[in-house]
């Protein structure tokens, strides 16, 4: 990390990999506060097909853009950074360094270099042709559309992104200015925040395993009554946090239109299938430091590589820190002075002193 810019933590990895319980450890020992990069958390009510963390898991580390909108909302990435760019510069303004615990890569993508992708209003007619020639001729035709009408937002976007494929072809349909356009002033691959990046990851056949156990332990822990429930409540299955995995198939199942053990099996398998998607898009975060999580005492290792940055961070804080924020947002810890110390109480990693970290 450099001096300048804003400071963030990312956290990011396929789903099922342990993104949660490192952050959460992390955040702990920073006294810091959690992003969720992750588009289906912010929904009130999806919480078990979700894999929100219960408020007993967050261990009282405060968690934002989750349960922040109805289940009829719609969220996309421009809402996301536009939500978490104040949050990050208040947690930064207060000596802290935030965490984004990522599971949604074009969300992280747009957050770190600055996307501003344009409200060209939608056009359902086209963007439903553009879905069926994808079921008919494949995703790769759609996207070599995309190539043919806007070439650099059909190299960013993979293939298999295929939502926002569609959006970027409906915005040049639209008469829009093209997506690949409306990057904020940044040059190409250059990031908005001062930002350390821990990629997280599993040998392959374990990480399927857990995958296929979590989907098992989510019907035990009553995904089924949870999607009975928003159904009952109004909850539509073409809305978009209904067309999430595990809340699709439940629904389906609920329909008639498969068997409980069908619809397992899918969920497990479309959750396989995602978490490979998540992997080659992460996989471009070239600066991330990739943790394997069936090698190493993952936590430890994590917080010795950012120990530097923390120990000057609150170092700084201690100089600088505005106590009345601390005591508005209800912590009254917070509202300590960070001495050498109170460091080494918290962070007991840095060895910290009274002089600011090298």
């Amino acid at each position: 990390m450099t001096a300048g810019r804003e400071k963030l933590i990312v956290i990011l990895g396929p789903t099922a990999v342990g993104k949660t319980a490192l952050s959460i450890e992390l955040a702990k020992r920073l006294r810091s506060e959690i992003l969720s990069g992750d588009s289906m958390l912010v929904y009130r009510g999806f919480d078990i097909g979700s894999a929100k963390p219960t408020p007993a898991e967050r261990q009282g580390v405060v968690h934002h853009l989750v349960d922040i909108l109805e289940p009829s909302a719609a969220f996309n990435v421009t809402e996301f950074v536009e939500q978490a760019r104040p949050i990050i510069h208040q947690i930064n303004a207060e000596g802290r360094i935030p965490i984004l615990a990522g599971g949604t890569g074009l969300y992280v993508k747009a957050l770190l270099e600055g996307y501003q992708f344009n409200e060209t209003t939608a056009d359902e007619s086209y963007r439903r042709q553009l879905e069926e020639l994808g079921r008919s001729r494949g995703r790769d035709y759609v996207h070599g559309l995309l190539a043919q009408i806007d070439p650099a937002a059909a190299a960013r976007l993979h293939v298999n992104d295929f939502r926002r494929v569609i959006r970027a072809l409906e915005v040049a349909h639209l008469g829009g200015e093209q997506i690949s356009q409306t990057k904020q002033g940044n040059d190409a691959g250059s990031l908005c925040y001062d930002v350390f990046v821990i990629g997280l990851n599993r040998e392959r056949q374990s990480l399927y395993e857990r995958i296929d156990q979590r989907v098992l332990q989510m019907f035990a822990n009553g995904l089924a009554d949870e999607v009975r429930q928003l159904l009952a409540q109004g909850v539509t299955r073409d809305m978009q946090a209904m067309k999430g995995i595990g809340y699709k198939e439940t629904a389906g199942w609920l329909a008639g239109e498969m068997s409980r053990e069908e619809a397992v099996e899918q969920i497990q398998k479309s959750t396989r299938h995602f978490a490979k998607r998540q992997l080659t898009w992460f996989r471009r975060q070239n600066d991330a430091v990739w943790l394997y999580l069936d090698e190493e005492d993952v936590t430890e290792r994590a917080c010795t590589l950012v120990a530097p940055q923390a120990s000057a961070a609150a170092w700084a804080a201690s100089r600088a820190f505005s106590m009345s924020s601390a005591v508005e947002r209800g912590n009254s810890e917070m509202a300590l002075p960070l001495t050498g110390e109170v460091l080494v109480k918290y962070w007991p990693l840095t060895g910290a002193t009274n002089s600011p970290p090298m």
